[in-house]
């Protein structure tokens, strides 16, 4: 990618788009944020976001003046534009990383998101906690046995597919009950953000509430 070129990132405070910010701090490339709060009541994105693109949605990048949404599609457009950094070479890997590079957006974050509302709805959503927290805890222990067979998702090297997967698995943490049991996935989440880059993008984007590991007792 050009030097030259103009990446702006409109960037919503505690969203998905922090992912973004830090693939582009791992892969070097220069950028501009411009950040959103959330309406304090509703906790939606404000109705600027929609003057970038009609759904009013982060992550939302500007590369040249061309609009790009949806977090997997920004994240292959940039790995590829940057060389085909933080992309596997090997033909496991390479199956690898495009399956949880999508697998996080398209499996896992949607009994997550179903937890939020749910949660949100208060006795209400009591009924249809137990079977959401079922599919998450399937998922989480699959997840922990996969990282039981390399370091990282791809395989043995740190990959954007692991950059994709630290929202979800942070949310997870937050509120789908991913605690210390599952030790993989624990000592994941600890190693992705002790990264230099993943500490300068929470520089760059300001407060994250799903950084910071707990002390362990």
């Amino acid at each position: 990618m050009s030097s030259q070129r103009k990446i702006i990132v409109h960037h919503l405070a505690d969203s998905r788009s922090q992912r973004i910010l830090w693939l582009l701090e791992e892969l070097e490339l220069p950028y501009l944020v411009r950040r959103y709060e959330r309406d304090r009541k509703t906790l939606l994105a404000p109705p600027a976001l929609a003057k970038i693109h009609p759904l009013g949605k982060s992550p939302t990048v500007e590369v040249d003046g061309r609009v790009l949404i949806e977090s997997g599609a920004i994240a292959e457009y940039l790995v590829a534009t940057a060389g085909d950094r933080l992309n596997p070479t090997g033909v496991e890997e390479r199956l690898r990383y495009r399956m949880f590079l999508h697998y996080a957006e398209g499996s896992l974050m949607p009994p997550l998101l179903a937890m939020l509302v749910l949660r949100r709805l208060g006795p209400f959503g009591w009924p249809a906690r137990p079977t959401i927290r079922r599919l998450i805890d399937q998922q989480l222990a699959w997840l922990d046995g996969e990282l039981t067979r390399r370091p990282w998702f791809a395989g043995n090297e740190f990959s954007a597919a692991d950059i994709m997967m630290s929202f979800p698995l942070e949310a997870a943490r937050d509120r789908a009950g991913l605690d210390e049991k599952r030790a993989h996935l624990w000592d994941w989440l600890a190693r992705i953000q002790a990264r230099p880059a993943y500490q300068a993008a929470l520089r760059s984007g300001g407060a994250y509430r799903y950084s910071g590991m707990p002390k362990r007792a």
